[in-house]
């Protein structure tokens, strides 16, 4: 039995951790089959791109902030990228400090209503720095908690139907 009390995925409070966990920038992405992908942000900056326009950062005790055009790549051309079949029902991401969210395939697919879900490497057009999370999940819809935002993405996880 999976105890859920330290599970980063289940809905909890998040508490601001302004300093990077660790230096690494390295992505650990688990395709459906199991098979482990190492992905850094210049990866990331060679696929294609897409922009978030007009997103929010909420933080825990810091309120909200921006707006701000966020560029990266969506799950979907992550997917792609990496050769990995459109057959997966959620994607995990977590951070290096234990922080994580879940996102179904239908909201992070191009056309959503909530605006392209992105694992973003700038910001207003400049490489977001290590201390702004160097790769952050943006999640364009989110106004209210943070718990969607994933400052320092550590690991990707894509979960099958």
């Amino acid at each position: 039995m999976q105890n859920h009390e330290h599970d980063p995925l289940r809905p909890h409070a998040h508490e601001p951790n302004p300093e990077p966990p660790h230096d690494d920038p390295t992505i650990t992405v688990v395709a459906p089959h199991g098979e482990t992908f190492l992905v850094t942000p210049e990866m990331l900056r060679q696929w294609p791109a897409t922009t978030a326009h007009h997103c929010f950062i909420v933080s825990t005790g810091h309120g909200t902030s921006g707006p701000f055009d966020f560029t990266g790549v969506t799950l979907p051309d992550l997917c792609s990228a990496l050769g990995i079949a459109p057959t997966w029902r959620e994607a995990e991401i977590v951070s290096a400090d234990g922080f994580g969210t879940r996102i179904t395939r239908e909201e992070a697919a191009p056309n959503a209503p909530i605006g392209p879900v992105v694992l973003a490497y700038a910001c207003n057009g400049e490489p977001l720095s290590r201390r702004a999370g160097l790769v952050r999940l943006i999640v364009p819809g989110e106004r209210d908690d943070a718990l969607r935002q994933v400052k320092w993405v550590a690991t990707v996880r894509f979960v099958s139907l």
